[in-house]
């Protein structure tokens, strides 16, 4: 199949209001697309997230990866002339993202059905730490307490310790994926069945809670509560991180019955890989310690790749914890075109993820880095009929910027 020049979303457009992570994820995932991404920020400081995990006075390269492609437009949300611009541009947008808490774009005429009554094909995403509705909706919720209260922190840690958070925002995250998965099925139903625009209410919780897997149906039927198991994977065997020689850690994950066979025969184990009792998943659980015990007389015998080498011959899914420096020097990374490289406004270059997911005829790209704070108001607001005049009026008087 031929690849095009254009992408899936070329000729949308969206008003991305909010910061940091959930909503602005979302709109570099469209933006990756095609979409036409204008970001909404205050004049004074723009979102934090420029200034985050950055030296004092510079500006964060995360904020490269999350805004890229997008245009900046500075204005102050808490005036009314800065709310009549954002409806102004509303109402000619397909998409409006936004995660603040509930309520607050109602306190600035900017909610669903005050911006659908401008413009009633609008898709506007909302994202929020609890959701639009419920008794909890009030409370500031940040990814954090999502991933909490959607079960995960729970079960991720080693029993009997403080549960352990990933060392990334894994809540906003999952949050803004939901969220695009919800655009654009509000997208496909508008291009289909009459060209009506929907609001999409995203909880940070439930986002987490969507992964959760068969816990409640597990809980609900036979009582069981999922609980931390380190880097095991309860009821499924073998699936584990296993010391090396080396003091490095090798994962292996021979818990399909043919691969077990596979994996016993390479250790010495046949007496195991014959034993009619751990055959299937159902008899491996009952003796996964013995299992893993095996498996890690053998690994502590070899280093890490000795290792990796010997199980990708007899076919055994195996790997090892990617540190970002094992990404960045990875073959199959940059085979993947998953590490690119961006000029930046001041001429240094900057290595930032590739587009995901890979699509055959309309992929996904970028070209620049996120913009200069304010870098795109005048000319975005000239295109929805704004003065020269006006923008002078608007500069002096601290709308915008």
């Amino acid at each position: 199949m031929s690849v095009v020049s254009t992408r899936p979303l070329d000729g949308i457009r969206v008003v991305e209001l909010g910061s940091l992570i959930a909503g602005p994820f979302a709109g570099k995932t469209l933006a990756d697309f095609g979409a036409e991404v204008i970001k909404i920020e205050p004049p004074v400081g723009g979102d934090p997230l420029r200034g985050w995990r950055a030296p004092e006075g510079e500006t964060a390269v995360w904020w490269h990866v999350q805004s890229r492609d997008k245009k900046s437009v500075a204005v102050d949300l808490h005036q009314a002339d800065g709310q009549n611009l954002v409806r102004r541009l509303a109402a000619r947008a397909d998409i409006v993202i936004e995660n603040f808490r509930p309520c607050t774009m109602e306190g600035w005429n900017l909610g669903y059905e005050q911006l659908a009554a401008l413009n009633p094909g609008l898709i506007m995403l909302r994202i929020s730490g609890y959701g639009q509705t419920g008794p909890l909706r009030d409370l500031p919720g940040f990814g954090v307490i999502a991933e909490a209260m959607g079960g995960l922190r729970h079960i991720t840690g080693t029993p009997g310790e403080p549960p352990v958070r990933p060392a990334i925002s894994i809540g906003d995250s999952l949050s803004a994926l939901h969220g695009v998965i919800g655009v654009l099925l509000a997208l496909y139903h508008r291009a289909t069945r009459g060209g009506q625009g929907q609001m999409i209410d995203v909880a940070l919780f439930e986002s987490v809670f969507n992964m959760m897997e068969g816990a409640v149906a597990e809980y609900d039927r036979y009582g069981l509560q999922r609980e931390p198991a380190g880097s095991a994977l309860p009821g499924v065997a073998p699936t584990n991180a296993y010391r090396c020689a080396d003091g490095r850690y090798v994962l292996i994950a021979g818990n399909g019955d043919s691969i077990f066979k596979r994996l016993m025969r390479l250790i010495g184990r046949d007496d195991l890989g014959g034993d009619r009792s751990v055959a299937t998943n159902a008899g491996r659980v009952k003796r996964m310690a013995e299992i893993d015990e095996a498996i890690g007389e053998w690994t502590r015998r070899q280093t890490l790749d000795d290792a990796l080498r010997a199980l990708a011959d007899v076919r055994v899914p195996a790997g090892k914890p990617y540190t970002t420096r094992d990404i960045v020097e990875d073959a199959h990374y940059r085979a993947r075109d998953m590490l690119r490289r961006l000029e930046l406004p001041d001429g240094s270059a900057l290595t930032v993820p590739g587009v995901v997911p890979k699509l055959s005829a309309t992929p996904g790209n970028f070209s620049g880095g996120g913009p200069m704070l304010g870098a795109d108001t005048d000319s975005v607001l000239q295109e929805i009929g704004v003065t020269a005049e006006e923008l002078r009026a608007l500069h002096a008087r601290g709308v915008i910027a």
